[in-house]
């Protein structure tokens, strides 16, 4: 019988998500689900923003922020321990899931919780890094039911972005 220490718990992690949609698409996820992907995510309490923007906010905030003049799929924004934004990008979005063969809710599941584990502190600067974040991910999609975001087709593998 687990003792107190080792039982898992069964509450939900609290999640707080607030999306606010500036994009003007029409083929974005419910908020429920954007949701359901940070709380997957998370391994504690948390709030975060998530902004569906138009391509030139998007490209706006990756050269403020980023010093790279292009629209990105997905910036994060950390606020502290348990807060932050994340910024995705419908139209990029859904351009490289039609170039990859991906489902459009899973490329934004997928980039949800990229955002997520950024704003967990998570990075991919190096090899290292990189290979870390990548299995946190296909970890946490698989426990949402996804697939692995780093195959395509015949389980050909693309370079990490």
């Amino acid at each position: 019988m687990p003792t107190k220490s080792t039982q898992k718990s069964t509450r939900p992690i609290k999640a707080t998500v607030h999306v606010q949609d500036a994009s003007r698409s029409r083929s974005t996820p419910a908020a429920a689900r954007f949701s359901e992907w940070v709380r997957a995510a998370s391994r504690g309490p948390i709030e975060v923003t998530v902004r569906l923007a138009g391509i030139s906010e998007a490209r706006g905030l990756n050269r403020a922020f980023r010093g790279k003049d292009y629209a990105t799929n997905v910036l994060s924004f950390a606020y502290g321990a348990g807060a932050g934004d994340i910024v995705l990008c419908p139209s990029v979005i859904g351009r490289e899931a039609r170039e990859q063969g991906k489902l459009l809710q899973a490329h934004y599941a997928h980039l949800t919780v990229h955002g997520v584990l950024h704003l967990r502190g998570y990075d991919h600067a190096d090899a290292a890094e990189a290979a870390r974040m990548e299995r946190a991910e296909i970890r946490i999609l698989k426990q949402l039911g996804l697939p692995n975001p780093y195959l395509i087709g015949a389980g050909a593998r693309r370079p990490v972005q």
